[in-house]
């Protein structure tokens, strides 16, 4: 089922980058995933676009998001780079601060009782985590560093029958950076994961196999 229109309206109004199609896969996958009963993971909250829509569907199944992020902005989001927002830097200290901007966007859309926010980053609280996943997002940092750490890190967490989603996978360098698209194909080669669909810059994969 489509998300409810409060929920598509909240997600269309909240700062970030996803389009409306991928969001609207997204959704579909996290609906599925939620129905599991286990919990969904984000890795890259920025101010929480895509958040709403895991929220929104675990909500429907009675569960519960956990979304991870320092907020301190991620590499192309600095002063001086292309996705630069100069609204989100705090003047006391300096430095982006996304996290006030997500608690808003949460706020409004009636979705933080079912979102744990992590403050962190990603391969620390990897290291600390131990169960299962019903879902895991993929769309932290674009360097190789981060996105290996990412699914280093998360991947082996998914539960069998369980979904990988990764954002911003382009196949050619000349649409965007490739370390998605090396995590993704990573994923694919590992043999624990199967695609089973691709929106755009957005792919699905189902925990099929171990050795991840």
């Amino acid at each position: 089922m489509p998300p409810k229109p409060g929920i598509l309206a909240a997600f269309e109004a909240a700062k970030g980058f996803m389009p409306v199609d991928e969001g609207l896969a997204l959704y579909e996958a996290a609906e599925e995933a939620a129905a599991t009963g286990l919990p969904l993971l984000e890795v890259g909250t920025y101010c929480g676009r895509s958040t709403i829509l895991l929220a929104g569907a675990a909500r429907e199944a009675g569960g519960v998001v956990v979304t991870v992020d320092h907020h301190r902005g991620s590499e192309e989001q600095q002063p001086g780079w292309e996705y630069h927002d100069a609204s989100l830097v705090d003047p006391e200290v300096g430095r982006m601060d996304t996290l006030p901007s997500f608690r808003r966007t949460l706020h409004a859309a009636g979705l933080e009782e079912h979102v744990v926010a992590v403050v962190g980053r990603s391969p620390q609280v990897a290291a600390l985590w131990n169960a299962p996943l019903g879902l895991v997002f993929i769309d932290g940092g674009h360097t190789d560093e981060h996105a290996t750490a990412d699914y280093e890190g998360w991947a082996p967490h998914v539960a069998p029958g369980g979904l990988l989603v990764v954002h911003d996978v382009f196949p050619d360098p000349a649409d965007g950076g490739q370390a998605p698209y090396r995590v993704y194909r990573r994923a694919l080669a590992s043999g624990a994961f199967t695609e089973i669909s691709v929106t755009r810059s957005l792919r699905v994969l189902r925990r099929t196999g171990h050795g991840v």
